[in-house]
């Protein structure tokens, strides 16, 4: 079972930049692609974005495509979310998912 726990969420205003953290533990983060999804509120959770084991392909929803990168680092067993020029539409808690396990999520607020 894999444990993940997510960082740097944060309150930002609209056109700013924030970067999500988080952090596998209990398996080797190589063995696992990587998702983050969020939860806007009062909707559903939504991908956001992902990226294989080795890192070498992405794939981002249309929402963020161009403004969000994701990325990882399997020696230090944690994966990013670099969010750029974001919007008050970003704004919801951020999950990464590994496999069958889930985060508790961390909160990203923009405001105008």
């Amino acid at each position: 079972q894999v444990q993940l726990v997510e960082s740097g969420g944060g309150y930002v205003q609209t056109g700013g930049s924030l970067g999500l953290a988080c952090f596998a533990s209990g398996r080797a983060l190589s063995e696992y692609p990587i998702g983050w999804f969020r939860r806007p509120p009062g909707k559903k959770r939504e991908f956001v974005s992902a990226i294989s084991k080795s890192g070498m392909t992405t794939v981002y929803a249309d929402s963020v495509k161009g403004r969000f990168i994701i990325s990882r680092n399997n020696a230090n067993s944690t994966a990013y979310l670099q969010m750029n020029d974001l919007r008050s539409e970003d704004t919801a808690v951020y999950y990464c998912n590994l496999g069958s396990s889930w985060g508790r999520g961390t909160l990203v607020t923009v405001s105008s």
